[in-house]
């Protein structure tokens, strides 16, 4: 938890961008009736009956200090995709980054391993040492930023009923295009300092050890 705190005080460079990292599902919902449209005095009116039309899923980058972030929608989640959108941040995002300081959770695809499954060992290297990469603590994933904006997308943006990729991928580009040109950032607040007193239950509890010095 301190050194994902740490991370997130550290001044903006160019040369070594901040991203932080997250992924999760979006279901794909049609509507089996049409909904009613609004009216005066009235509201739109959904019917509860829905189809399920399959999942996607969302790659979310962001870069805090930057205000810029990009989500990849794919309509699976293997682990090859996930290793392909770290190529991506490092090739196509961050092509002249000394290095990226990543920020993610502990998922089983974002290990080092996941990505000598998916490449040659020679690049799977080549990736691994343009990153300094920070694990989020178990139960801890509320310090990764991506996460955040991850929760900001599914309230401006998918807090309905997406019927398909299509959809979904416009969507979500055009809600990532608006806030891009707004250049919304993090301003972080919550430090180490603030962790050792508002969550000080869970350091461990330090006995002071006496000892008895005796001359021989």
């Amino acid at each position: 938890m301190e050194e994902t705190l740490e991370v997130s005080q550290r001044p903006y460079d160019e040369h070594r961008p901040l991203v932080c990292f997250d992924e999760g599902p979006k279901p794909w919902v049609k509507e089996v009736r049409t909904p009613l449209p609004a009216a005066p005095g009235r509201l739109e009116r959904i019917d509860d009956e829905y189809e399920r039309n399959g999942t996607g899923h969302l790659f979310m980058r962001f870069e805090p200090l930057a205000g810029r972030r990009a989500v990849v929608v794919t309509a699976r989640r293997p682990a090859g995709d996930s290793a392909e959108a770290r190529r991506h941040l490092v090739d196509v995002c961050h092509p002249k980054a000394e290095q990226i300081i990543l920020v993610q959770d502990n998922l089983n695809t974002h290990q080092r391993a996941s990505l000598y499954e998916a490449f040659p060992p020679e690049e799977a290297r080549r990736l691994i040492d343009k990153r300094e990469v920070h694990y989020t603590p178990k139960h801890g994933s509320w310090l990764n930023m991506a996460e955040i904006e991850r929760g900001v997308v599914r309230q401006q943006c998918l807090d309905r009923r997406i019927p398909d990729f299509s959809t979904l991928t416009d969507e979500v580009a055009a809600w990532q295009s608006n806030r891009n040109a707004a250049q919304v950032k993090v301003d972080w607040q919550f430090t180490t300092a603030d962790a050792r007193v508002k969550l000080k239950r869970l350091y461990p509890i330090l006995e002071p050890v006496k000892t008895k010095w005796t001359d021989h």
